[in-house]
């Protein structure tokens, strides 16, 4: 089995990074620590090397996960190791569940971010707002992808709905199972470019990945009856080669997405709340009582709504204390270990 690697991105500039003795690969998976590793010569089970585990231990970031482009090392016994993570061009991270201020790379190197919300039961706009704040501050380019449009009465309107959430965010209605609005989708998973899905379980997100491949290769479960809940199909990051080139890359649901350290993501996500508060007459107005106030117009008006205003303030204060939180783990850091086993505190937000 043969492998076009150019077809899922390398390039000259990462084939600038090979050493000798070496050979470059894509995660397709990671399994406790284990790489599945899409290869020239087909795809190979690769373990951590020294290098790599010795980054970790610094940083979790620096693990490899499912899109990440990494030289591969081969052993006279017969082992196969990851010896190095190129270079990140764009990531997905999100706040560990820890007390500590961590991120987790969820995916790597994406050219676009689809955010999957199910047209049914409900479409939920204040989670299309969360994940796409996280998606802009992947660096990859945001999309909404309106799952399961055939279920819904009107699709067309929720379609309206998230877009008014969604600026500069193409939002697009798909019926995955039916194989209808799939062209716009496949527009974004050409040669050489990977396209990432996000969403809840039950998104209809591995039903895509079928669609977009055109074969079962994910696995499929209906939603529950009794709320509308999906299961987890999908317990793993994968990134699955697409015919003609590119690739899509499946996530698990995600129950929550904590924001780590996205304020241009924030920002880019609620861009018409952004224009409003830089149209205020003060610089440092509080959208209280403030005269010449954009924004408490606009919420009078019903330009912008208050459950919209809301999240953005909630999403402000979840990043604002972030930063403190990192803030603190910096600090203890440079302590060493005993000041942060004695001594560390973090404020509630």
């Amino acid at each position: 089995m043969t492998i076009d690697l150019t077809a899922l991105g390398w390039d000259a500039a990462r084939a600038a990074e090979l050493r000798r003795g070496q050979r470059p690969g894509r995660v397709a998976r990671v399994d406790r620590g284990v790489c599945t590793v899409l290869c020239a010569d087909g795809p190979v089970r690769a373990s951590l090397g020294g290098s790599v585990l010795a980054a970790a231990a610094r940083d979790r970031a620096a693990l490899p996960c499912a899109g990440d482009w990494v030289l591969l090392g081969s052993w006279p016994d017969g082992p196969v190791t990851v010896e190095r993570v190129l270079p990140r061009r764009t990531a997905l991270v999100r706040r560990t569940a820890g007390r500590d201020a961590e991120g987790q790379v969820l995916a790597a190197n994406l050219d676009a971010v689809a955010v999957v919300e199910p047209a049914h039961p409900a479409s939920d706009v204040a989670r299309v707002e969360r994940l796409l704040a996280l998606a802009h501050a992947s660096g990859a380019r945001p999309l909404v992808v309106l799952s399961k449009a055939d279920l819904a009465a009107d699709p067309a309107a929720v379609a309206r709905q998230l877009a008014r959430v969604a600026p500069g965010a193409p939002v697009l209605p798909v019926a995955a199972e039916r194989g209808t609005g799939l062209d716009p989708l496949r527009a974004e998973v050409t040669p050489g470019r990977t396209l990432g899905l996000l969403g809840i379980s039950g998104a209809g997100k591995s039903s895509l990945v079928n669609a977009l491949v055109g074969a079962p290769v994910m696995p499929t479960q209906a939603i529950r009856r009794v709320d509308g809940k999906g299961r987890h199909t999908t317990t793993w990051r994968a990134l699955t080669p697409v015919p003609g080139g590119g690739a899509v890359l499946d996530t698990p649901g995600v129950r929550a997405v904590g924001l780590l350290d996205g304020a241009d993501g924030l920002d880019h996500a609620f861009a018409d709340v952004v224009a409003l508060a830089r149209a205020c007459r003060f610089t440092d107005c509080g959208h209280a009582v403030e005269p010449g106030c954009a924004v408490r117009a606009a919420l009078d008006s019903g330009e912008l709504t208050a459950r919209r205003w809301e999240s953005w303030r909630k999403l402000q204060r979840e990043l604002a204390f972030e930063s403190r939180r990192r803030e603190v783990r910096l600090a203890a850091d440079r302590r060493g270990p005993g000041w942060r086993r004695g001594r560390r505190h973090t404020a509630r937000p």
